[in-house]
């Protein structure tokens, strides 16, 4: 039986780093390497697997048990953010963390230090797996993939555990948000589902933020800059004018909860023309409309000034807050915090600050709330994850599969 620390490592060894260029499904061809061992090995373990023409990996795992229980579905993705490279991964591991700063090798001087990540110091003793300062980890989500995997083999070793039909589910292209865009709800099988998704222990989640993006196109007028007075329109200066129109509190470095934001997550060009991109999130609907009115206002205001046309804004929808949906089966959100107390974690409702797989899935008629996968720092060289979590992690869905098999749970 191979160890979940092993496999986790043979996961993030593959780049699997989505493409939000591309119009492909999977949007990167690299995306299948991984997928494609997913499939095999699912086969090698005795469950029977597929990988569709869109990348999704299925698998079922049939009832042991004479019982009618719900299908649970239990799903991760595998890429990882265009944010940082996942190519050559070279994780550090460190036994027994002793609470100090860790050195990121790969980078001269480069450390994860407590005093910047004062979470590290909850998981003292346990063994710390880092970035070595070049890429990202890749923890988001090869931890819920791996995790997922490790309670299937613990599954189909243990004839003896008794278990509802179990559904097996790995996506592609979720951080670039085209996650389950052709995911096959009914295929898949399951009556209700997690995503294997989140961060820290004991995190359970069930609301996310509603999300829209917004492109800016701001024309401006070069004119040689000896000559420019009156004439000139620097496009650049324009675009850094709208952008101080935005309410400063409602940035993310400034946001928390339920707070929403606007973020400012791309801006190129030049004199002549600028291009910039937002992405808009708000757990309440209402308040997400309200944003998206402050950036046309914003607009109208630069047009006003320097004329019609200045400014294009495409504002589009992403996706929703899963709350309405999941809310009214109240029981998947008490079977997890239960599954968690019996794995001696503490579960901590809270909603999350970005969006899930889940979050689709659940207007598409699988309510699938988001369990922790034990990583910290996703989408950057300071991103870590313990093999403590992932256990746990690991444990979880285990005992989340007991919980539905026993209709007095």
């Amino acid at each position: 039986m191979e160890k979940l620390t092993e496999r986790f490592l043979r996961y993030v060894a593959v780049d699997t780093q989505s493409d939000e260029q591309s119009e492909s499904q999977p949007s990167a061809e690299k995306e299948l390497t991984l997928l494609k061992m997913l499939r095999d090995e699912l086969t090698a373990l005795g469950v029977e697997a597929s990988l569709d023409e869109w990348g999704y990996v299925m698998a079922t795992i049939p009832s042991n048990i004479e019982e009618n229980v719900p299908a649970i579905g239990f799903i991760a993705h595998v890429d990882t953010s265009p944010d940082a490279s996942g190519k050559d991964v070279k994780p550090q591991i460190i036994p027994d963390y002793d609470g100090s700063a860790v050195a990121l090798k790969g980078v001269e001087g480069l450390m994860l230090d407590p005093k910047d990540f004062p979470e590290l110091l909850n998981h003292k003793g346990e063994t710390l797996i880092t970035t070595d300062g070049t890429t990202l980890l890749g923890a988001d989500d090869k931890a819920g993939v791996a995790e997922i995997m490790d309670a299937v083999q613990y599954i189909v070793s243990h004839p003896e555990f008794k278990h509802g039909k179990i559904c097996i589910g790995f996506t592609p292209d979720e951080e670039i948000g085209r996650g389950v865009v052709k995911f096959d709800v009914e295929k898949f099988g399951a009556d209700f589902g997690y995503t294997m998704d989140g961060g820290e222990v004991g995190e359970l989640e069930f609301e996310n933020f509603n999300a829209s993006s917004a492109h800016l196109r701001i024309q401006g007028r070069n004119v040689h800059p000896g000559y420019a007075k009156g004439k000139m329109l620097n496009a650049i200066r324009i675009a850094e004018e709208f952008d101080s129109l935005l309410p400063k509190e409602q940035k993310p470095e400034y946001t928390e909860g339920y707070d929403g934001f606007l973020h400012l997550i791309s801006f190129q060009g030049t004199v002549e023309e600028c291009e910039t991109s937002y992405i808009i999130r708000d757990h309440d609907g209402a308040k997400l409309e309200a944003k998206k009115e402050t950036m046309r206002l914003c607009a109208n205001f630069i047009n006003a000034r320097y004329g019609e046309g200045t400014v294009t804004l495409t504002i589009k929808d992403q996706y929703r807050n899963m709350r309405e949906m999941v809310e009214p089966h109240r029981h998947i959100i008490e079977k997890a915090q239960k599954a968690m107390e019996m794995a001696g974690i503490k579960p901590r409702i809270q909603p999350i600050r970005g969006g899930t797989d889940g979050a689709n899935l659940s207007f598409r008629g699988l309510p699938c709330p988001n369990i922790f996968a034990g990583g910290l720092n996703f989408h950057g060289k300071f991103e870590w994850v313990t093999v403590e979590n992932m256990e746990k992690a690991s444990k979880v869905i285990i005992n989340l599969i007991a919980l539905f098999a026993d209709k007095d749970a």
